[in-house]
C-alpha cells in the first residue's frame, strides 16, 4: 500500500497526505482552500475524548510567487484558524494541542510575507500610535486598544509564536517525522518519504483561475434607483455559499459592500462586469470580507474605496504585508474616500454613515440612506459584529484593563438596535460574531439573517428572513433606463468630435439582451451589425492565433470588420447576461465617413488590437483606455545584434515583432517574444530600468511611459505580477 497520497482539489489546490509520519499538507492556499479540502471531505468533523473538532491539514505549502493571473495564491489565514482552533491545536488541554506547531512551507520570503499578513489579519493595527495615524483621536484609540487588548487576551503575539516554517530549497528539507520536500523548479515541488515521492506543480495554466466551492448560475438583476442586492450571507467556513456582502445599485451606479472570495465570479453571476463598479464600501480585513480586492484592481480604471480612516489603514497594512510592498502603494489601485465616523458621508446623492464595531480588527458597521418621494429609505449592512452579551462580559471599571466600559456598551446597544428600512446581520456567534436574540426587539421594518454556515433555528426565523443569492430589496424603484444613459457617455469618450446630435442618431436604436454564453458575433459571419457593450462581459475568443481576452462595457464587437465590410475575425461571446446597442453597420460606416473618422480610427485600431493581444493590456481594458496607451506608444526598430534599454525613462518596452534576449545588468535571463515585455521594475519603484535587450533577428518594440500606466490598476498588478516571476528566475539562475 503506499505511503504517500495525493489529491487535486481544486485549480492550483492539491493535498498531500502521509498517514504513517502524521503529515498532512494544504499545497496552495488561495482564497477559500478551506472550503474546497471540507467539500472533498478532506476536513471532516469528529470527536476524541469528549472534544469534538475538525480534522485537516498540519502543514502548508505556499506558492513561490504571491499573484497568479490576477489572484492572491497565498492566503493562509482560514486555514491557519481552521489548524488553530477548528482542531485546536492551540486551545488548552485539547487532545489536538500536543506542543507540534502547524508548519507553513515554501520560499523566505513568501513565508516571511505571510506571517506578517496573518499577524496583520489577527490584530488590523497593534498600537494606539498606529491607530492614532490612521486618524483616531487619542482618547478613542486607547478606548480602541483596551477593546482589541480584551479579544487577544491581554497580549498581542506574532504568529511565530504558534506557527513553525520551513525554507525549502532546491535540496531536500525534512517537514517533519522522515517526509522531505524540495523544490524542482518555479513552483514546482518533490514531496517524499521513504523511497516514495509526489510532484506538486501549484502553477496555472493562461487561462486558469482560482475557483469557488458552490454554483452560483446566472442571475439578471433590475438596477433600480436604490436597491440592495444580496450577493452573499455565508462566513468564511460556508462551503455552499459566498460570504457575506451586498450589491447596491444607486442611480445607475454600482456599488460592492465588502469583497471577499471569488467577487469576480459572484459578479459574474449577477451580471456585472468589473469594470462596472463605481466604489467598494470595506467594513474590515478580515480574508472573507477582503481576499477579493484584487478583482477590483483588474479593472482598467482605479475604482473607488469607501472606508471609515481606521479600517482603510488597517486594509492597507495588510494588502502592503501580503504582497511586501509600501503600504503607499494602496492608493496606486483605488481612489482612497475616508468616510467621516459617526456622520453621513455623501457619496454623490447615496448617504453613509460608518459607526464603530467591535471586532479584534478595526470594524465598522455602514448605514446608508438615498432621499426618495416618501423621504429617506435605509439599509444597514452590519458584518461582524459581536453579541451583546460577549461586549457585556467585557465591562470593566479599570480605565487601564483591557475591556470596555459601560458607557461603551450603551453605544454600541443603541447602534445596533437602530431602526432601518432594511438591515442585514451577522449572527455568526461565538467570541467574536453577533447573535440574533440582540434584535429580537429590534424595530427595523425587515431583518436579514447572515454569515452563518448554518441553517437558521426556529427561534432565529422568528427574528429575522433570510436572503437567497440574487435576490433583490428594492427601496426605491427606478422609472428611467439607465442604459441609454451609459451608451451616449460610452459613444460621447469614443468618439469626442463626433456632435451630439449625430451620437443620437446611433443611439436611435435597440438595446438587446443576451443570455450567458451566447455568441454575439461569430469568426466568419457577416458584420451586419456592430454592438456597443452596455452591461456585462464578453470573451474575444481566436483559437487559430491562441487569442483569449476579456471585452468589457463600453467597448464596440464587429467595428472593424464592419468599417472594412470583410467578415467577423473573432469569435465574441457573453459570459454574463449582456445588454449592448446594435448599430447597423451601414449607418456606423456613414457617420464615420461624414466626419472623416476614418483614418484616425483604423490608427488607433491597429495600436489597440496589438495591445490586446498582449497578455499585459489584454483583459478588462476598454476602448476608451486602450486608444489613450495606443495614441501614446512610440515605436523603435532594432537590427540584429542592436541593443536597447529604457535608460533613465520609467516606462515598459514590449516586443512587437521578432525576438530578443534580455539581461539584467548584464546577465542573461530569457528570450522575450510578441508581446512580451521588460522595464517593470521601473514602473512599480519608480528607479531606473535595470534591464537591456539585444536583437536576435530585425525587431519591432514600443515603450509606453509610467505616466500612461500608473492610472491603469490592471496593468500595474500585472506588472507586479510579471516581477514577481521574474526574480525568482533570475534568483534561479
Amino acid at each position: 500500500m503506499p505511503e504517500i497520497r495525493k489529491v487535486k482539489v481544486s485549480t492550483g489546490i492539491e493535498w498531500v497526505e502521509v498517514p504513517a509520519a502524521g503529515v498532512y499538507i494544504l499545497c496552495g492556499c488561495p482564497p477559500d482552500s478551506v472550503k474546497h479540502l471540507m467539500k472533498l471531505g478532506l476536513i471532516i468533523p469528529t470527536e476524541r475524548d469528549g472534544w469534538s473538532f475538525e480534522t485537516g491539514p498540519n502543514a502548508i505549502l505556499l506558492s513561490d510567487v504571491i499573484l497568479q493571473n490576477g489572484s492572491f495564491t497565498n492566503m493562509a489565514e482560514f486555514p491557519v484558524l481552521q489548524m488553530l482552533y477548528r482542531q485546536g491545536t492551540l486551545i488548552p488541554n485539547h487532545p489536538n494541542n500536543t506542543g507540534v506547531k502547524p508548519i507553513l512551507i515554501g520560499a523566505e520570503d513568501q513565508i516571511n510575507a505571510q506571517m506578517d499578513y496573518i499577524h496583520r489579519g489577527n490584530y488590523g493595527l497593534i498600537s494606539e500610535e498606529e491607530m492614532i495615524k490612521a486618524g483616531v483621536t487619542p482618547e478613542d484609540a486607547k478606548t480602541m486598544m483596551r477593546m482589541k487588548l480584551r479579544f487577544a487576551f491581554g497580549a498581542i503575539h506574532h504568529p511565530s509564536a504558534l506557527l513553525d516554517s520551513r525554507v525549502v530549497k532546491e535540496e531536500a528539507v525534512e517537514i517533519q517525522n522522515g517526509v522531505y520536500v524540495r523544490r524542482v523548479a518555479l513552483n514546482r515541488f518533490e514531496i517524499s518519504y521513504g523511497t516514495e515521492s509526489v510532484e506538486v506543480n501549484l502553477n496555472l495554466n493562461h487561462l486558469e483561475h482560482y475557483g469557488p466551492s458552490y454554483p452560483l448560475g446566472y442571475h439578471q438583476v433590475e438596477r433600480d434607483s436604490f436597491s440592495i442586492i444580496h450577493s452573499g450571507d455565508g462566513d468564511g467556513w460556508d462551503v455552499n455559499r459566498p460570504t457575506m456582502s451586498s450589491v447596491i445599485f444607486y442611480q445607475g451606479k454600482i456599488y460592492l459592500v465588502d469583497a471577499g472570495p471569488n467577487v469576480r465570479v459572484t459578479l459574474q453571476s449577477l451580471g456585472i462586469g468589473i469594470s462596472e463598479v463605481d466604489g467598494i464600501f470595506h467594513t474590515h480585513s478580515h480574508d472573507d470580507h477582503f481576499a477579493g480586492l484584487p478583482a477590483f484592481i483588474r479593472s482598467d480604471r482605479k475604482i473607488n474605496y469607501y472606508a471609515a480612516p481606521y479600517v482603510r489603514a488597517s486594509v492597507a497594512k495588510k494588502l502592503a504585508a501580503l504582497l511586501s510592498v509600501e503600504e503607499e502603494r494602496f492608493a496606486d489601485f483605488f481612489n482612497i474616500h475616508d468616510l467621516k465616523v459617526d456622520e453621513w458621508n455623501d457619496v454623490e446623492g447615496l448617504e453613509v454613515r460608518p459607526r464603530l464595531s467591535p471586532h479584534p480588527v478595526e470594524t465598522a458597521i455602514l448605514q446608508f440612506r438615498a432621499l426618495g418621494p416618501e423621504g429617506y429609505k435605509t439599509y444597514g449592512h452590519y458584518a461582524d459584529i459581536v453579541s451583546l452579551d460577549v461586549l457585556k462580559g467585557m465591562i470593566t471599571d479599570d480605565d487601564d484593563a483591557p475591556g470596555v466600559s459601560e458607557e461603551f456598551y450603551q453605544t454600541i446597544h443603541d447602534h445596533y438596535l437602530e431602526p432601518m428600512d432594511v438591515k442585514k446581520i451577522d449572527i455568526g456567534g461565538g467570541l467574536i460574531h453577533g447573535e440574533a436574540s440582540d434584535f429580537k426587539k429590534d424595530q427595523s421594518k425587515k431583518m436579514i439573517l447572515s454569515h452563518t454556515a448554518l441553517s437558521l433555528r426556529p427561534d432565529q426565523r422568528e427574528i429575522g428572513s433570510g436572503a437567497p443569492f440574487g435576490t433583490a430589496d428594492v427601496l426605491l424603484p427606478s422609472y428611467q433606463d439607465n442604459t441609454r444613459r451609459y451608451a451616449f457617455e460610452y459613444l460621447q469618450h469614443y468618439l469626442p468630435t463626433v456632435p451630439t446630435h449625430a451620437l443620437r442618431t446611433l443611439l436611435n436604436t435597440s438595446v438587446e439582451t443576451f443570455n450567458p454564453e451566447t455568441i454575439l458575433l461569430k469568426e466568419g459571419d457577416e458584420v451586419e451589425s456592430i454592438y456597443l457593450l452596455l452591461t456585462g462581459s464578453v470573451e474575444l475568443l481566436k483559437t487559430s492565433n491562441n487569442l483569449h481576452a476579456m471585452v468589457s462595457a463600453g467597448s464596440l464587437v464587429g467595428e472593424m470588420t464592419a468599417l472594412h465590410q470583410l467578415p467577423a475575425m473573432e469569435t465574441y461571446r457573453a459570459l454574463t447576461f449582456v445588454k449592448a446597442m446594435r448599430i447597423p453597420s451601414k449607418l456606423y460606416r456613414a457617420v464615420v465617413e461624414k466626419y472623416q473618422l476614418f483614418a484616425d480610427i483604423i490608427r488607433l485600431m491597429e495600436g489597440r488590437e496589438f495591445l490586446q493581444a498582449t497578455w499585459l493590456f489584454g483583459d478588462s481594458l476598454s476602448y476608451t483606455i486602450q486608444n489613450r496607451v495606443a495614441d501614446e506608444m512610440c515605436s523603435h526598430y532594432l537590427e540584429k545584434g542592436q541593443t536597447f534599454s529604457l535608460g533613465t525613462e520609467r516606462g515598459v518596452c514590449i516586443i512587437r515583432q521578432g525576438e530578443a534576449t534580455l539581461y539584467y545588468k548584464g546577465i542573461e535571463v530569457e528570450t522575450l517574444g510578441r508581446g512580451d515585455f521588460f522595464g517593470e521594475d521601473s514602473v512599480v519603484f519608480n528607479q531606473d530600468c535595470s534591464f537591456t535587450i539585444k536583437a536576435h533577428e530585425g525587431c519591432e518594440c514600443c515603450t509606453i511611459s509610467a505616466d500612461s500606466l500608473n492610472e491603469i490598476p490592471i496593468v500595474q498588478w500585472k506588472l507586479i505580477e510579471n516581477m514577481e516571476c521574474r526574480r525568482h528566475l533570475m534568483a534561479s539562475r
